[in-house]
């Protein structure tokens, strides 16, 4: 395969450093592990996020994951397969899996920063307010097929039944 080739500028601005900026404007509880890592805690409707953060230097890519605490039962993981592929489906950015050392479901995606000095304010609250909103909207289908015992389709009809009215 040919790859296109076009002298450019490599940015050396740090992303961490704006989201750690946005993390304390926030108040929200946070450690920097290294220049390249932060995780920072948030309060959901359904649970606690976890927000990792992640600067590929070498890529000039910022990977984001949120997290929510929901470990997998073995029994389960088969169902959960199906469940992430429906809900993948329905998603325009990024991806839900499942973590391979703590079984638990996460949200996550890349952005990626080649060509440009970094990325701004926006982007950044956008990738949190996307991520915690998915996450929000799919929680309850977790939910029902982990410790409700349903499948992917039943749950994910359940879980996305948008009240009418008011109580």
């Amino acid at each position: 395969m040919n790859t296109l080739s076009l002298e450019t500028v490599v940015s050396t601005a740090n992303p961490i450093d704006l989201v750690e900026e946005i993390v304390q404007a926030n108040e929200w509880v946070h450690d920097r592990a290294s220049d390249e890592e932060m995780v920072v805690e948030i309060v959901g409707r359904w649970c606690d996020y976890r927000l990792f953060f992640v600067w590929q230097r070498e890529i000039n890519a910022l990977h984001f994951t949120c997290a929510f605490e929901m470990k997998v039962p073995k029994a389960r993981r088969a169902a959960i397969f199906e469940l992430l592929a429906v809900v993948n489906e329905r998603l325009w950015l990024g991806h839900f899996d499942v973590t391979a050392d703590t079984q638990s479901p996460s949200f996550r995606q890349g952005v990626l920063l080649r060509g440009a000095a970094g990325p701004c304010v926006e982007q950044i609250e956008d990738l949190v307010d996307i991520a915690v909103s998915e996450c929000e909207r799919f929680y309850p289908a977790f939910q029902l097929v982990v410790w409700g015992g349903k499948g992917a389709e039943e749950a994910i009809a359940a879980a996305m039944i948008d009240p009418a009215g008011e109580a």
